[in-house]
C-alpha cells in the first residue's frame, strides 16, 4: 500500500506496537487465550453500548423464540467469543502449520475431496462467524490454498500485516476493486474462492432477500459467480470449540440446483443455508453488525440512532 509516510516512522509506532503485542499473544496458549478473551470481550461488551443495542436488534429479529433474558446471555456469549476472536488473531498471522494442524479440526472434508476429485472448481461460502479468520488461516494451511476478496485497511503498517498473512500459505489476495474476471479465471485455474456475502449490501449494490424472515439487502452474486466459474458451492463453518478446545472448520453438503437463472432464487438459498447454521451455533454469528441497516422503500429503521448520528441530527 503506499503511503507518503514512511512506515517507521514515529506515527506508526503505536501500530507496530500494536502488530507486535498480537503476535506476542499469539504465542501464549490456546486454552489461556480463550479464558482471557472470553473474560475481556464479556467486559468490553458491557461497556460497547451501541453495538450491544445492534445485536439485541438482531436477535430479537433473528431468534425470536428465546427469552429476553435468555438473548441477553446470547449476547454475552457473543461478546465473550468476540474476545476469544480478537486475542487469536497473533495465531492466524503467526501460527505454524504444525501448530495450527493441533488446534483445528476439519470435519465432513470429504466434501471438499470429492468435488475436487471431480475436478469441479469451487466456491466456499464462509458466513461471518467469529472464527472465520482462525479458519481460513487453516484452511490455506491445512486443506489448499485459497482465494479471497481483501479490503484495504487504512494503516498501512496493520494492512501490511493483514495481508502477509493472508498469503502466507500461498493463498491468493485479490483487492474488492480489482477486475473480477481475474478473479473468475483463477477460479477455473482450480483455486477454491472464498465468499463472505452476509453483510448489508445497501440499496444500490444489493437486493432484498429473506433473511431469518426478515427482508435483507444482500449481495446477489453468488449465483453470477457459480455460473461464470462453472463452481460448486460449498458452505464452510468455524465454530470455536468450548472451553478453550480448539476450532472446528466444517463443511457443509454442496447447494444443489444451484445456480439458477434467477438471482433473487440463488440469494434467498444462500441467505437459508446461512440461517440455519445460524440457529445451529448462534453466540458465535456475528451479531453486532447491522445486518438489516438498509430497508425497503417506506419501512422505518430498525436500529436505534448511533449517538455520533443523533448529535448531527440524521
Amino acid at each position: 500500500m503506499a503511503t507518503s509516510t514512511p512506515l517507521w516512522s514515529p506515527r506508526y509506532w503505536p501500530s507496530w506496537l500494536a502488530v507486535g503485542l498480537i503476535r506476542g499473544l499469539g504465542l501464549l496458549p490456546f486454552p489461556l487465550l480463550w479464558l482471557l478473551g472470553m473474560g475481556l470481550g464479556r467486559l468490553a461488551g458491557r461497556l460497547a453500548r451501541e453495538r450491544r443495542a445492534v445485536a439485541r436488534v438482531n436477535l430479537g429479529l433473528c431468534l425470536p423464540e428465546a427469552s429476553p433474558r435468555e438473548r441477553e446471555a446470547l449476547i454475552s456469549r457473543h461478546f465473550g467469543y468476540l474476545g476469544v476472536a480478537a486475542l487469536t488473531q497473533g495465531l492466524v498471522w503467526g501460527a505454524s502449520r504444525r501448530r495450527l494442524a493441533r488446534l483445528v479440526g476439519i470435519q465432513h472434508r470429504d466434501y471438499f475431496d470429492q468435488a475436487r476429485s471431480q475436478g469441479r472448481n469451487l466456491i466456499l461460502l464462509v458466513p461471518h462467524f467469529v472464527g472465520l479468520e482462525l479458519g481460513g488461516a487453516a484452511f490455506t494451511a491445512l486443506v489448499h490454498p485459497g482465494m479471497y476478496m481483501y479490503q484495504r485497511i487504512r494503516d498501512p503498517v496493520i494492512d501490511r500485516q493483514m495481508r502477509a498473512s493472508r498469503v502466507r500459505f500461498g493463498a491468493l489476495s485479490i483487492e474488492r476493486q480489482d477486475d473480477l474476471k481475474g478473479l473468475v479465471r483463477e477460479m477455473r485455474r482450480g483455486i477454491p474462492f472464498f465468499y463472505l456475502p452476509d453483510q448489508d449490501a445497501g440499496r444500490q449494490r444489493g437486493i432484498f432477500a429473506p433473511f431469518c424472515g426478515i427482508p435483507a439487502a444482500t449481495v446477489p452474486t453468488l449465483g453470477r459467480f457459480a455460473k461464470l466459474a462453472d463452481a460448486l458451492v460449498l458452505p464452510l463453518y468455524a465454530a470455536y470449540r468450548p472451553w478453550g478446545r480448539g476450532l472446528d472448520l466444517i463443511f457443509g453438503s454442496p447447494l444443489t440446483e444451484f445456480p439458477s437463472d434467477d438471482p433473487a432464487r440463488d440469494t434467498a438459498i444462500m441467505n437459508g443455508v446461512i440461517e440455519a447454521q445460524v440457529h445451529a451455533m448462534p453466540a458465535q454469528y456475528f451479531w453486532v453488525h447491522r445486518r438489516f441497516k438498509t430497508r425497503p422503500p417506506g419501512e422505518p429503521p430498525l436500529y436505534p440512532l448511533s449517538r455520533r448520528r443523533a448529535r448531527r441530527g440524521d
